[in-house]
Protein backbone atom coordinates (compact mmCIF):
# COMPACT_ATOMS: atom_id res chain seq x y z
CA UNK A 1 0.00 0.00 0.00
CA UNK A 2 2.84 2.40 0.79
CA UNK A 3 4.33 1.91 -2.65
CA UNK A 4 1.02 2.81 -4.27
CA UNK A 5 1.02 6.06 -2.35
CA UNK A 6 4.67 6.95 -2.83
CA UNK A 7 4.88 6.32 -6.58
CA UNK A 8 2.19 8.83 -7.65
CA UNK A 9 3.70 11.41 -5.30
CA UNK A 10 7.12 10.77 -6.83
CA UNK A 11 5.75 11.10 -10.35
CA UNK A 12 3.95 14.30 -9.37
CA UNK A 13 7.20 15.71 -7.95
CA UNK A 14 9.13 14.81 -11.10
CA UNK A 15 6.44 16.41 -13.26
CA UNK A 16 6.48 19.59 -11.18
CA UNK A 17 10.28 19.74 -11.27
CA UNK A 18 10.25 19.34 -15.04
CA UNK A 19 7.66 22.06 -15.36
CA UNK A 20 9.68 24.43 -13.19
CA UNK A 21 12.78 23.82 -15.31
CA UNK A 22 10.78 24.67 -18.45
CA UNK A 23 9.64 27.90 -16.83
CA UNK A 24 13.22 28.82 -15.92
CA UNK A 25 14.32 28.26 -19.53
CA UNK A 26 11.77 30.89 -20.59
CA UNK A 27 13.13 33.40 -18.08
CA UNK A 28 10.57 33.12 -15.30
CA UNK A 29 10.50 31.84 -11.76
CA UNK A 30 7.60 29.54 -10.86
CA UNK A 31 6.16 29.80 -7.37
CA UNK A 32 3.17 28.00 -5.92
CA UNK A 33 0.95 28.52 -2.92
CA UNK A 34 -2.34 27.06 -1.70
CA UNK A 35 -5.54 29.11 -1.54
CA UNK A 36 -8.70 27.46 -0.19
CA UNK A 37 -7.30 24.05 -1.13
CA UNK A 38 -6.37 25.11 -4.66
CA UNK A 39 -2.81 25.09 -5.97
CA UNK A 40 -2.05 28.57 -7.33
CA UNK A 41 0.62 29.03 -10.02
CA UNK A 42 2.58 32.29 -9.97
CA UNK A 43 5.15 33.42 -12.51
CA UNK A 44 7.76 36.00 -11.55
CA UNK A 45 9.67 38.03 -14.13
CA UNK A 46 12.79 39.81 -12.88
CA UNK A 47 15.70 41.53 -14.52
CA UNK A 48 18.41 38.98 -15.18
CA UNK A 49 20.81 39.01 -12.25
CA UNK A 50 18.32 40.86 -10.03
CA UNK A 51 16.17 37.86 -9.15
CA UNK A 52 16.93 38.18 -5.44
CA UNK A 53 17.58 41.91 -5.31
CA UNK A 54 15.03 43.71 -3.14
CA UNK A 55 12.52 45.52 -5.35
CA UNK A 56 8.82 46.36 -5.05
CA UNK A 57 6.20 44.11 -6.60
CA UNK A 58 4.17 44.82 -9.75
CA UNK A 59 1.21 42.42 -9.88
CA UNK A 60 -0.62 42.15 -13.21
CA UNK A 61 -4.20 40.83 -13.32
CA UNK A 62 -4.88 39.47 -16.80
CA UNK A 63 -8.18 39.45 -18.64
CA UNK A 64 -10.87 36.82 -19.08
CA UNK A 65 -10.96 33.23 -20.34
CA UNK A 66 -9.05 30.07 -19.28
CA UNK A 67 -5.77 30.73 -21.06
CA UNK A 68 -2.51 29.07 -19.88
CA UNK A 69 0.21 31.50 -18.84
CA UNK A 70 2.86 29.87 -21.06
CA UNK A 71 1.78 28.89 -24.57
CA UNK A 72 4.42 27.15 -26.69
CA UNK A 73 4.39 27.33 -30.47
CA UNK A 74 6.24 25.70 -33.34
CA UNK A 75 5.72 27.55 -36.61
CA UNK A 76 7.69 26.20 -39.56
CA UNK A 77 10.46 25.09 -37.24
CA UNK A 78 10.53 28.37 -35.29
CA UNK A 79 9.89 27.54 -31.66
CA UNK A 80 9.11 29.79 -28.74
CA UNK A 81 6.36 31.00 -26.46
CA UNK A 82 3.76 33.71 -26.80
CA UNK A 83 3.97 36.73 -24.51
CA UNK A 84 3.15 35.84 -20.92
CA UNK A 85 2.61 39.51 -20.14
CA UNK A 86 1.00 41.27 -23.07
CA UNK A 87 3.75 43.92 -23.00
CA UNK A 88 7.54 43.90 -23.07
CA UNK A 89 8.68 43.61 -19.47
CA UNK A 90 12.24 44.92 -19.77
CA UNK A 91 11.67 48.52 -18.63
CA UNK A 92 9.38 47.64 -15.74
CA UNK A 93 11.79 44.93 -14.58
CA UNK A 94 14.44 47.57 -13.97
CA UNK A 95 12.37 48.85 -11.06
CA UNK A 96 10.05 45.97 -10.10
CA UNK A 97 9.60 42.23 -9.80
CA UNK A 98 6.64 41.43 -12.06
CA UNK A 99 4.10 38.79 -11.04
CA UNK A 100 1.19 37.16 -12.85
CA UNK A 101 -1.17 34.47 -11.53
CA UNK A 102 -2.51 31.52 -13.50
CA UNK A 103 -6.19 30.84 -14.02
CA UNK A 104 -7.68 28.32 -11.57
CA UNK A 105 -7.48 24.66 -12.66
CA UNK A 106 -5.85 25.61 -15.98
CA UNK A 107 -2.43 24.12 -16.92
CA UNK A 108 0.50 26.47 -16.53
CA UNK A 109 2.13 25.37 -19.81
CA UNK A 110 0.46 24.11 -23.00
CA UNK A 111 1.28 23.74 -26.69
CA UNK A 112 -0.72 26.08 -28.91
CA UNK A 113 -1.88 23.14 -31.03
CA UNK A 114 -3.62 21.69 -27.96
CA UNK A 115 -5.70 24.84 -27.42
CA UNK A 116 -8.65 26.48 -29.13
CA UNK A 117 -8.02 29.20 -31.73
CA UNK A 118 -8.42 31.82 -28.99
CA UNK A 119 -5.83 29.97 -26.87
CA UNK A 120 -8.44 28.80 -24.35
CA UNK A 121 -8.03 25.41 -22.70
CA UNK A 122 -10.77 22.77 -22.79
CA UNK A 123 -10.83 19.39 -21.09
CA UNK A 124 -11.64 15.92 -22.45
CA UNK A 125 -15.36 16.82 -22.51
CA UNK A 126 -14.56 19.70 -24.92
CA UNK A 127 -15.67 22.21 -22.31
CA UNK A 128 -13.96 24.60 -19.93
CA UNK A 129 -12.98 22.62 -16.81
CA UNK A 130 -15.71 22.49 -14.17
CA UNK A 131 -13.29 23.53 -11.43
CA UNK A 132 -12.40 26.62 -13.47
CA UNK A 133 -16.06 27.53 -14.01
CA UNK A 134 -16.80 27.30 -10.28
CA UNK A 135 -13.89 29.62 -9.48
CA UNK A 136 -14.26 32.05 -12.37
CA UNK A 137 -15.85 34.66 -10.12
CA UNK A 138 -14.92 38.20 -9.14
CA UNK A 139 -14.67 37.61 -5.41
CA UNK A 140 -12.65 34.41 -5.86
CA UNK A 141 -10.07 36.28 -7.95
CA UNK A 142 -9.98 39.24 -5.56
CA UNK A 143 -9.51 37.04 -2.48
CA UNK A 144 -6.97 34.79 -4.17
CA UNK A 145 -4.95 37.69 -5.57
CA UNK A 146 -4.80 39.47 -2.22
CA UNK A 147 -3.65 36.20 -0.65
CA UNK A 148 -0.93 35.87 -3.31
CA UNK A 149 0.14 39.50 -2.86
CA UNK A 150 0.60 38.88 0.88
CA UNK A 151 2.51 35.67 0.12
CA UNK A 152 4.86 37.47 -2.29
CA UNK A 153 5.42 40.46 -0.02
CA UNK A 154 6.76 38.03 2.58
CA UNK A 155 9.54 36.95 0.21
CA UNK A 156 12.93 38.36 1.19
CA UNK A 157 13.51 39.78 -2.31
CA UNK A 158 10.36 41.94 -2.27
CA UNK A 159 10.21 45.45 -0.84
CA UNK A 160 6.91 45.65 0.99
CA UNK A 161 6.58 49.44 1.21
CA UNK A 162 5.24 49.72 -2.36
CA UNK A 163 2.79 47.48 -4.19
CA UNK A 164 1.58 48.24 -7.71
CA UNK A 165 -1.45 46.35 -9.01
CA UNK A 166 -2.43 46.63 -12.66
CA UNK A 167 -5.35 44.98 -14.41
CA UNK A 168 -6.55 44.93 -18.00
CA UNK A 169 -10.09 44.24 -19.22
CA UNK A 170 -11.71 41.80 -16.75
CA UNK A 171 -8.55 42.10 -14.68
CA UNK A 172 -9.18 45.83 -14.22
CA UNK A 173 -12.29 45.07 -12.17
CA UNK A 174 -10.35 42.55 -10.08
CA UNK A 175 -7.56 45.07 -9.52
CA UNK A 176 -9.98 47.88 -8.59
CA UNK A 177 -11.76 45.81 -5.96
CA UNK A 178 -8.42 44.55 -4.62
CA UNK A 179 -7.28 48.16 -4.19
CA UNK A 180 -10.40 48.94 -2.18
CA UNK A 181 -10.03 45.93 0.13
CA UNK A 182 -6.24 45.61 0.54
CA UNK A 183 -4.59 48.72 2.05
CA UNK A 184 -1.07 47.49 1.21
CA UNK A 185 -1.72 48.39 -2.45
CA UNK A 186 -0.10 51.77 -3.08
CA UNK A 187 -0.78 52.29 -6.82
CA UNK A 188 -3.55 51.08 -9.15
CA UNK A 189 -3.45 50.87 -12.95
CA UNK A 190 -6.97 50.46 -14.35
CA UNK A 191 -6.63 49.48 -18.03
CA UNK A 192 -9.32 48.76 -20.62
CA UNK A 193 -12.05 48.49 -18.00
CA UNK A 194 -15.60 49.76 -17.93
CA UNK A 195 -16.28 51.66 -14.69
CA UNK A 196 -19.98 50.91 -15.16
CA UNK A 197 -19.58 47.17 -15.54
CA UNK A 198 -19.35 44.37 -18.08
CA UNK A 199 -22.95 44.40 -19.28
CA UNK A 200 -22.71 47.97 -20.54
CA UNK A 201 -19.65 47.07 -22.65
CA UNK A 202 -21.65 44.18 -24.13
CA UNK A 203 -24.56 46.50 -24.94
CA UNK A 204 -22.29 49.23 -26.32
CA UNK A 205 -20.60 46.78 -28.72
CA UNK A 206 -24.00 45.73 -30.03
CA UNK A 207 -25.05 49.37 -30.41
CA UNK A 208 -22.10 49.91 -32.72
CA UNK A 209 -23.34 47.20 -35.09
CA UNK A 210 -27.12 47.56 -34.76
CA UNK A 211 -29.48 48.46 -37.60
CA UNK A 212 -33.17 49.38 -37.80
CA UNK A 213 -34.12 45.78 -38.50
CA UNK A 214 -31.80 44.24 -35.92
CA UNK A 215 -32.85 43.15 -32.48
CA UNK A 216 -29.43 42.39 -31.08
CA UNK A 217 -29.41 45.15 -28.46
CA UNK A 218 -32.88 44.27 -27.21
CA UNK A 219 -31.72 40.67 -26.93
CA UNK A 220 -28.83 41.82 -24.71
CA UNK A 221 -31.27 43.63 -22.43
CA UNK A 222 -33.36 40.46 -22.23
CA UNK A 223 -30.20 38.51 -21.46
CA UNK A 224 -29.35 40.93 -18.66
CA UNK A 225 -32.88 40.70 -17.26
CA UNK A 226 -32.45 36.93 -17.10
CA UNK A 227 -29.02 37.30 -15.46
CA UNK A 228 -30.48 39.53 -12.76
CA UNK A 229 -33.36 37.12 -12.19
CA UNK A 230 -30.90 34.21 -11.75
CA UNK A 231 -27.88 36.14 -10.50
CA UNK A 232 -26.53 33.24 -8.44
CA UNK A 233 -26.82 30.64 -11.20
CA UNK A 234 -23.63 28.68 -11.89
CA UNK A 235 -24.87 27.27 -15.19
CA UNK A 236 -22.12 27.91 -17.76
CA UNK A 237 -23.93 26.62 -20.86
CA UNK A 238 -23.93 30.15 -22.37
CA UNK A 239 -20.28 30.84 -21.58
CA UNK A 240 -19.72 32.62 -18.27
CA UNK A 241 -22.12 31.80 -15.48
CA UNK A 242 -24.84 34.30 -14.63
CA UNK A 243 -23.14 34.87 -11.29
CA UNK A 244 -19.87 35.80 -13.01
CA UNK A 245 -21.66 38.16 -15.42
CA UNK A 246 -23.68 39.76 -12.62
CA UNK A 247 -20.70 40.27 -10.31
CA UNK A 248 -18.47 41.69 -13.05
CA UNK A 249 -21.33 44.01 -14.05
CA UNK A 250 -21.49 45.68 -10.64
CA UNK A 251 -20.10 49.14 -11.58
CA UNK A 252 -16.42 49.29 -10.52
CA UNK A 253 -16.86 53.06 -10.16
CA UNK A 254 -18.18 52.10 -6.71
CA UNK A 255 -14.71 50.83 -5.84
CA UNK A 256 -12.72 53.46 -7.72
CA UNK A 257 -14.31 56.59 -6.29
CA UNK A 258 -13.50 55.46 -2.73
CA UNK A 259 -9.77 55.15 -3.39
CA UNK A 260 -7.24 57.62 -2.00
CA UNK A 261 -4.15 56.04 -3.62
CA UNK A 262 -2.81 57.15 -7.03
CA UNK A 263 -4.89 55.64 -9.86
CA UNK A 264 -4.03 55.59 -13.58
CA UNK A 265 -6.97 54.99 -15.92
CA UNK A 266 -6.06 54.15 -19.51
CA UNK A 267 -8.21 53.05 -22.44
CA UNK A 268 -8.60 53.14 -26.20
CA UNK A 269 -11.01 55.77 -27.51
CA UNK A 270 -12.55 53.25 -29.93
CA UNK A 271 -13.23 50.76 -27.15
CA UNK A 272 -16.83 50.20 -26.05
CA UNK A 273 -15.85 51.38 -22.58
CA UNK A 274 -14.50 54.74 -23.78
CA UNK A 275 -17.60 56.91 -23.05
CA UNK A 276 -17.80 55.48 -19.53
CA UNK A 277 -14.15 56.21 -18.81
CA UNK A 278 -14.69 59.75 -20.14
CA UNK A 279 -17.58 60.03 -17.68
CA UNK A 280 -15.35 58.79 -14.86
CA UNK A 281 -12.85 61.47 -15.76
CA UNK A 282 -15.52 64.17 -15.70
CA UNK A 283 -16.75 62.94 -12.32
CA UNK A 284 -13.30 62.81 -10.72
CA UNK A 285 -12.71 66.37 -11.91
CA UNK A 286 -16.07 67.47 -10.52
CA UNK A 287 -15.26 65.80 -7.21
CA UNK A 288 -11.74 67.27 -7.30
CA UNK A 289 -10.11 63.87 -6.85
CA UNK A 290 -6.53 64.70 -7.71
CA UNK A 291 -5.31 61.12 -7.20
CA UNK A 292 -6.61 60.11 -10.66
CA UNK A 293 -4.65 60.34 -13.93
CA UNK A 294 -6.22 59.52 -17.31
CA UNK A 295 -4.53 58.36 -20.50
CA UNK A 296 -6.69 57.89 -23.61
CA UNK A 297 -5.13 56.24 -26.67
CA UNK A 298 -6.82 57.92 -29.60
CA UNK A 299 -8.14 55.68 -32.37
CA UNK A 300 -7.35 52.40 -30.64
CA UNK A 301 -9.61 49.55 -29.55
CA UNK A 302 -9.84 47.42 -26.44
CA UNK A 303 -6.27 46.05 -26.70
CA UNK A 304 -4.76 49.29 -27.99
CA UNK A 305 -4.58 48.27 -31.66
CA UNK A 306 -5.56 51.09 -34.05
CA UNK A 307 -8.52 50.75 -36.37
CA UNK A 308 -8.26 51.01 -40.15
CA UNK A 309 -10.48 53.40 -42.10
CA UNK A 310 -12.90 50.52 -42.78
CA UNK A 311 -13.20 49.79 -39.07
CA UNK A 312 -11.05 46.66 -39.09
CA UNK A 313 -8.38 46.20 -36.43
CA UNK A 314 -4.83 46.85 -37.60
CA UNK A 315 -2.86 44.11 -35.87
CA UNK A 316 0.36 45.28 -37.53
CA UNK A 317 0.69 48.17 -35.07
CA UNK A 318 1.40 46.90 -31.55
CA UNK A 319 0.93 49.61 -28.93
CA UNK A 320 1.22 47.56 -25.76
CA UNK A 321 4.88 48.39 -25.23
CA UNK A 322 4.05 52.10 -25.45
CA UNK A 323 1.25 51.59 -22.94
CA UNK A 324 3.57 49.82 -20.49
CA UNK A 325 6.14 52.57 -21.01
CA UNK A 326 3.52 55.13 -20.05
CA UNK A 327 2.72 53.10 -16.93
CA UNK A 328 6.39 53.29 -15.92
CA UNK A 329 6.53 57.04 -16.53
CA UNK A 330 3.44 57.52 -14.38
CA UNK A 331 4.91 55.39 -11.59
CA UNK A 332 8.05 57.52 -11.59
Amino acid sequence: MKALIIIPFFLLSVNLLGQMKQVEVYGFRHLQTIYHGDTVDILIKSKKGDEFKKKPLFLFCQGSLPVPLIIKYNENGKQGIHNVFVFNTDSLCNKYHLAIIGKPSIPLIKDQKELNDDFTFIDSSKQFPEKYIKRNLLDYYVGRNIYVAKFLQNQNWVLSDKLVVAGHSEGSTVAAKMALLFPKITHLIYSGGNPFGRILSIIERQRTNESDSGKSVEQEFMFWQNVVKHKNSMDASDGDTHKATFDFSIPPIQYLRKLKIPVLVCYGTKDASSPYNDYLRVETMRERKDNFTFKAYVGTEHNYFPLKSNGEINYDIFNWDKVAGDWLLWLK
